[in-house]
């Protein structure tokens, strides 16, 4: 027999915006029902963000083992137990799936189902075996891989981001279709870890970030023995023996295992929005600027409604729903504020605007870099790649940063604060980074800027008349 609960606040999907509004909501007094046909946790913790990671990690042990020469110690060849490597992945996976899992959830006082959820009206919800009315809804059931219309790739074996991960054998020669962050760590991940790989994009790599840093990023692919082809539409694909083949730019290319990697679609499938008056595309969910869509008592975060599709940018709304739906406080959406990074060797970050986009929106910008090739801490650990490049307004105001090099995903955070509170370069100056870290390379950018006027003609003039006074 259907069951009927009424709630104050409804949330379809568990994955990280998901599961940010319902503890919120949950540990603030509200009844809260959230409805899950997956696993807890969503994409990031299953399929994204956690096992690539470790995957990545056990990737860099390889690379370290053979590239240890450098520093006085003899380089040999891993032996790569792949059976191994997975099973670490699986372990990540199982450490933080607690803080994710239904009985963390249920301890919360949430009322958690684990089922297939579909509108029934505006204000009501069906699964298989409950009805859910409520005051408020929450969509937040993410994206999925998008399959493109390759001809005989339906009929061919290939991963996703949501299979790959359950591959337990090292891939002979791992074809890779699509060249941006996922397609690229992957591709570099594996290879580290023994595998041939191809990575063929359409476009060039990571074309959505600076084309500069890139560059690095590509250079250390290739020096890993990557084979990029780019420019290249992919238009055929068929099984080959035991293994497969793709037709791409004229060419031919062999392998074991194909990688699909050429972005998501959101998730919107199955949930009957017509019968809520949620309008929809092909790009997500339409919303305003404070996440509600055009039906005003029901939200869309993270992934479902399209723009940047990452785990801290669905956590950010899902803030911007707490602050907007129970403390009635002006709560808008601003993604300018996300960064993003690609977690490649070396990793490669970005907040607010790239070069390209602040000239075109800004016109006459203001550009400052800073190499790993002058900092200490990188020369002391032997890896000087990269540099930090700054867009500012004329006036120093900060319109968006981007940093290649090791570690650029925590070194881009400072910039993220700067931005997100509206502070100038000159903040920058007025640090004192500890000595030596890799951190220096943002206060020596802000020197940069500077530096033109610090010691300009007009400036030591200033000084040289000042020296009457000593």
């Amino acid at each position: 027999m259907t069951k009927a609960i009424t709630a104050d606040l409804c949330i379809i999907g568990a994955g990280s915006g998901g599961l940010s509004v319902a503890a919120g909501a949950a540990q603030l007094g509200r009844k809260v029902v959230l409805i899950e046909k997956g696993e807890m946790g969503g994409d990031c913790l299953n399929t994204g963000c956690v096992p690539s990671k470790a995957l990545i990690a056990s990737a860099a042990r390889a690379h370290a083992m053979r590239s240890a020469e450098k520093f006085g110690i003899k380089p040999v060849e891993p032996e790569i137990e792949f059976g191994g490597v997975m099973d670490h992945v699986d372990d990540v996976i199982a450490s933080i799936a607690p803080i994710d899992s239904q009985e963390r959830f249920e301890g919360l006082g949430v009322t958690v189902l684990r089922e297939h959820a579909s509108f029934a009206g505006p204000r009501q919800v069906k699964t298989e075996n409950a009805t859910v009315t409520a005051k408020h809804f929450v969509i937040a059931t993410g994206s999925a891989p998008f399959i493109p219309p390759i001809k005989g790739l339906s009929e061919t074996p290939f991963f996703t981001n949501e299979t790959i991960f359950n591959n337990r054998t090292l891939p002979d020669h791992l074809i890779v279709i699509g060249g941006g962050p996922i397609g690229v760590e992957m591709a570099q991940a594996h290879r580290r870890l023994g595998a041939k790989v191809t990575l063929i994009e359409g476009d060039t790599i990571l074309n959505k970030d600076d084309p500069e840093l890139v560059e690095v990023v590509r250079t250390q692919l290739k020096e890993d023995g990557v084979d990029i082809i780019e420019k290249a539409i992919v238009d055929g694909a068929t099984p080959s023996g035991d293994g497969v083949q793709l037709t791409a730019g004229g060419r031919t290319i062999s392998g074991s295992h194909i990688l699909v990697a050429v972005g998501r679609k959101p998730t919107v499938d199955g949930l009957n929005l017509e019968a809520a008056g949620v309008d929809y595309d092909k790009t997500g969910i339409k919303t305003d600027s404070t996440l509600r869509t055009t039906n005003k008592r029901i939200y869309a975060i993270g992934d479902v409604r399209g723009g940047l599709q990452f785990t801290h940018v669905a956590g950010y709304h899902a803030s911007v729903v707490i602050r907007g739906m129970l403390f009635k406080m002006p709560a808008t959406n601003n993604d300018d504020q996300a960064p993003w990074v690609t977690y490649s060797d070396p990793e490669l970050a970005q907040i607010g605007l790239t070069e390209a986009a602040a000239r075109a929106r800004h016109g006459n910008v203001r550009i400052v870099c800073a190499a790993f090739a002058n900092n200490d801490r990188a020369e002391a650990m032997r890896d000087t790649r990269g540099f930090i490049k700054v867009t500012t307004a004329k006036d120093g105001t900060i319109l968006g940063a981007a940093i290649v090099g090791a570690g650029a995903g925590d070194l881009i955070q400072t910039w993220a604060f700067a931005i997100s509170n509206r502070q100038k370069i000159k903040g920058f100056t007025n640090m004192i980074a500890p000595y030596p870290t890799r951190g220096e390379i943002s206060k020596r950018a802000a020197g940069a800027w500077y530096t033109q006027a610090l010691f300009s003609k007009r400036t030591k003039m200033l000084v040289s008349l000042l020296s009457i006074f000593d």
